[in-house]
């Protein structure tokens, strides 16, 4: 998703007449089903990312599909908060909004921007591996060998090809990372009582259990556990599963129905040590991996195909080579802090809520209280998350 919003940025962009962009997709076409069920895969989108999203003409066609809004968020701790009067509490009134997000299926996301990407005539390259990536000596750039026999030597290449990027291996560019020890499970529920367009989210001992709101009632369930739960998780029935989800609610939405497929995934933390080389910048997952718990992942993603297109834009509006590594700098330094900062809050904020200490629980208390009525603190990190000046 990530590469392709930044190839329909550059593409909108006030210098895309002097660029030639092309598209390298190791996968084949996607073709996503409007009249089925909701797909397992959502992001919780923020109003930055919709603004960035609407720019360059992609937001129109997911909002007219599922895109479920929502205005309000809680978060509360099994062993100190039961209801929705307790607990982090968010509301988009409380920021003169209608909404703070949207929850949104990545597939639903992916298809719109492939239909922007065609539509503006950008050439799109599928089932093209790259089987050899080698620096140009004494050049800028990289030239590249692709599964179909192609050959490309680009003045920038963009890696946006996810966590396992073979563009950042193949370039040398290390990582630090470290596994939680934690599975992702994911699955559709139908709870007894509308979720009334509130995202929620309950931290369990073994991780947290997010419940995130979907058309017609629905609920995508995000529940970062341990890897042995997640697995009795996806063999237990229909039945069965219900019933654990709905211990693991806390029933705050009454009992939930189990309603199609699941899955699971392992999670870990991961930031790569450099975001750019000469005549190479990495975005969204290939360069970062962040906790799904604060479901800010695609969002810092998303801001990275933002920065860079400026960066790239400025470049030419300076006369300056677009793969200069001082010029490509700008962007590690705008994005690398941020994105590395939100990563470790996240983390901490994940081993927080999993300590059994009563001395952290009881710091949980003060500090959710605290939280809730300290206005400058609450403004400052909806803005952070939102993506946006309140």
């Amino acid at each position: 998703m990530v590469g392709l919003a930044t190839a329909a940025l550059l593409a909108k962009s006030n210098v895309s007449d002097r660029l030639e962009i092309k598209v390298l997709d190791a996968g084949t076409r996607p073709k996503f089903k409007y009249q089925s069920g909701a797909t397992l895969r959502v992001s919780a989108i923020s109003l930055g990312t919709i603004n960035m999203l609407s720019n360059i003409g992609a937001w129109e066609s997911i909002s007219r599909f599922r895109a479920c809004p929502y205005s309000k968020m809680f978060v509360w701790d099994e062993k100190n908060h039961t209801n929705d009067s307790e607990g982090i509490q968010f509301d988009a009134a409380e920021f003169g909004l209608t909404e703070l997000g949207f929850i949104v299926e990545n597939e639903l996301i992916q298809q719109a921007l492939f239909n922007e990407i065609e539509e503006i005539g950008i050439e799109i390259k599928f089932a093209s591996r790259i089987n050899n990536l080698s620096k140009i000596s004494g050049e800028w750039g990289y030239k590249i060998e692709t599964s179909d026999g192609k050959f490309y030597s680009p003045d920038l290449l963009i890696g946006a090809d996810g966590a396992l990027s073979q563009v950042r291996e193949s370039a040398g560019i290390a990582t630090k990372s470290r596994e939680y020890f934690q599975s992702a499970f994911v699955a559709m529920v139908k709870p007894e009582n509308h979720h009334d367009n509130i995202a929620r989210q309950r931290f369990l001992k073994n991780g947290p259990i997010a419940l995130l709101p979907l058309q017609h009632g629905m609920l995508s369930i995000v529940w970062s556990t341990t890897p042995e739960d997640a697995e009795i998780s996806m063999s237990c029935t229909d039945k069965e599963l219900a019933k654990k989800l709905s211990i693991a609610s806390g029933y705050i939405l009454g009992a939930l129905d189990v309603h199609g497929p699941r899955a699971s995934f392992p999670l870990k933390i991961q930031h790569a040590n450099h975001y750019v080389l000469p005549g190479l910048a990495l975005v969204g997952d290939a360069a970062h991996i962040i906790h799904p718990l604060a479901g800010q992942g695609v969002n810092l993603g998303f801001a990275d195909a933002v920065s860079l297109t400026e960066v790239i834009a400025k470049a030419f509006s300076n006369g300056d080579h677009i793969g200069d590594l001082p010029l490509l700098r700008r962007y590690e330094r705008q994005r690398k802090g941020a994105n590395m900062s939100m990563l470790y809050f996240v983390d901490g904020l994940n081993n927080l809520f999993l300590s059994n200490s009563k001395t952290l629980a009881a710091i949980r208390g003060i500090g959710t209280h605290l939280f809730n009525h300290s206005g400058l603190i609450k403004r400052f990190t909806a803005e952070v998350a939102l993506g946006i000046k309140l």
